[in-house]
Order: structure tokens, then sequence, then C-alpha cells
């Protein structure tokens, strides 16, 4: 079968199934499907579950509270309320709980209900299969990052790069605007709006256009899985990153590991998130800022780069579609990532 009508067959196929969504984008000479899972619409489920760190009931209330008032439906996780040490459960627990949201197939996404570390410890004990007949959004940042560079990898399913429940404020009167319009970025990308995206200007940013599948995470987590079944192929597409309590050491290696091993050298686009920097008051002082240490790694490239971009450990952090082809202006006086 020739390739052409060989990839208009499996289209086809896909979309009379569970995959409603395909994008296809070039990357070298290789064509490579995304599939986004089905929107949400009033009465779908969303799952909860703790896949790293413990949390407790009660720190969860606010964001069940504001997802049933956007017409959702809630399903409680077996980890919530869970504890073993900083896990919430055990290893088996956290990957049983995942597992049975990956398979319900009532589920229409799964909320990670808060960060920490954990999964990397799951993640292969993981069964995809009746996930990829179903796929469902998942939800998360930061150590969720695993879940989005493994899905990009392996599966070519989108995922949701945002908030969690822990993030979601007791008081909604005395919350920021910044705040609410994170967190309301959340049901505007389950719910199937076109996201847009503006940031500041920084007389650091490297201007130009570039379209590609969006990726990324947390940059910690990304040096971690170099190497490894969930490793993140950046080829063709816009990679954004960010990261907290780091010592500016500890980044600039980072972004040489991202450098070595040929991240940064196919890229559409570079968005450079939050970071908080940690201050190292015992050692001598590193001597380079955060937009030194990335412009020495990708000033042989000629793609865009816009730094201070509004996602990451902060409450400027909104909802990014991992998996789905956007386009990142970088201006002298203007900053814009659409979905396209």
């Amino acid at each position: 079968m020739k390739r052409k009508n060989f990839i208009q067959s499996s289209i086809g196929v896909l979309t009379a199934s569970f995959l409603p969504a395909l994008q296809k984008f070039q990357h070298g000479e290789d064509e490579t499907l995304f599939a986004s899972p089905a929107y949400l619409k009033a009465g779908d489920t969303v799952g909860i579950t703790a896949p790293a760190g413990y949390i407790i009931y009660q720190e969860i209330q606010s964001a069940i509270k504001k997802m049933e008032g956007w017409g959702y439906k809630v399903k409680i996780g077996d980890t919530i309320d869970k504890r073993d040490f900083t896990f919430g459960g055990t290893d088996e627990e956290r990957a049983r709980d995942f597992q049975q949201m990956l398979d319900d197939p009532k589920l229409k996404a799964i909320m990670c209900a808060r960060g920490g570390y954990g999964a990397v410890r799951i993640i292969d004990k993981l069964n995809w299969e009746k996930f990829k007949a179903r796929p469902k959004w998942i939800i998360g940042f930061s150590d969720v990052t695993v879940f989005h560079s493994h899905l990009n990898k392996n599966l070519g399913i989108a995922s949701i790069h945002s908030k969690m429940c822990n993030s979601f404020p007791d008081d909604w009167s005395q919350a920021e605007p910044i705040q609410m319009e994170t967190i309301e970025s959340i049901q505007k990308a389950l719910s199937g709006e076109k996201m847009k995206y503006m940031a500041l200007p920084n007389l650091q940013n490297k201007v130009g256009v570039g379209d590609g599948v969006l990726i990324g995470g947390n940059l910690k987590m990304l040096e971690t899985l170099a190497g490894t079944k969930s490793d993140i192929n950046t080829a063709g597409k816009i990679l954004f990153v960010e990261d907290t309590g780091e010592y500016m050491y500890n980044i600039d290696r980072m972004f040489w590991n991202l450098k070595r091993t040929g991240k940064l050298s196919q890229l559409k686009g570079l968005i450079i998130g939050g970071f908080k920097i940690k201050v190292d008051e015992d050692s001598d002082d590193f001597g380079r800022t955060l937009q030194d240490v990335v412009l020495e790694k990708i000033k042989a490239y000629r793609y865009p780069v816009c730094f201070d971009f509004p996602v990451g450990h902060q409450k400027n952090n909104f909802a990014l579609k991992c998996g789905v082809k956007h386009r990142l202006k970088v201006f002298a006086n203007e900053v814009s990532l659409n979905e396209v």
C-alpha cells in the first residue's frame, strides 16, 4: 500500500473509533499523527487521583466544587486520603488507582490532585491499551510532566499542562484575578476552546514565527527522563519549560542536557516559563542569568524564543494543550501563542 493511502486509511479508521481530533505535522521526513481526546461537555466525569504526593479530601474540596460548577461530575480516586510517607499511597496503590482511571470508559479526564514526586515510580507499571482505544485528558504539571512526556513519545495523545487541585483557592472571593483566570483556563481547554495566550515583551527574546505541536513541562523532569522510554521527542515542535527551587548552575546543566541530547536543534520555537531560582549563599555567584544560560545554548538556531511566559510554579500558570499544534509569534512589542 502506498504511504499516502495508508495514512489516509489510518485516519479513517481512527476517526471512526475514539480519536476525534487527529493532527498531522512534519518533522524531518516523517509524519506523526497526534490525537486529541474528546472535549468535555456538561455531565461528563472527571476523575481525581494522586499519582505523586499525598493529599487529603479537604484539600481538594474547592476543586471539586469548581468542576461541578463547570457542569462536570467528579469521581474521587482511592489515593485521596492515602499516605505512604510523602506519597499518596504505596507505588502499587497509586499505580492501581491511576490504571483504574485510565481504563474507566465513563471518565473523560483525569485531574492529578497535586505534584510532588512519584509519577516516575509508577509509569512503567501502567498499561495504556484501553486508554489508547478511549483516550481522555490527563491534567497537571510539575511531576505530571512524566505523563505528558510519555504520551508524546509513545502514544501521540494530547494532554493538558495546568494547575492541579491543590492550586484552587479555598475562598474564591479572596482569589486574585490571575488565579481565577488561570483556573478557568482549564475549563476552556477541556471544553475545546481554541486557546490564546499573550506574554510581555522581553529584550532578550529572539523574534520570529514558528508553527508546531506544543510540548514540554518541568525542566528537571525532562532531564530525568532523558534516555528512558518516556524521553520527549522535540523535533519539529514548540518546546516550553519551567522550573522551581533549582540553583542557577543546575539550570545551566539541565539546558546543556537539552542541547547535548539534540532536543534544541530542530525546534520550531522555545518558550521559557517561570523559573524560581534558588540562591546558594555558601558558594560563589554563578555569574550568569537565566537569559544568558538559554541564549548560550540556542545561539546557533534561528527559531523564535520568548522569556517570562505565563506557565510554571506561579500564579499565572495557564492551561496549555500538549500535543496540539500552536503558532508562536515573537516580535519586539508583542508575544503570542495561539492554538491553530
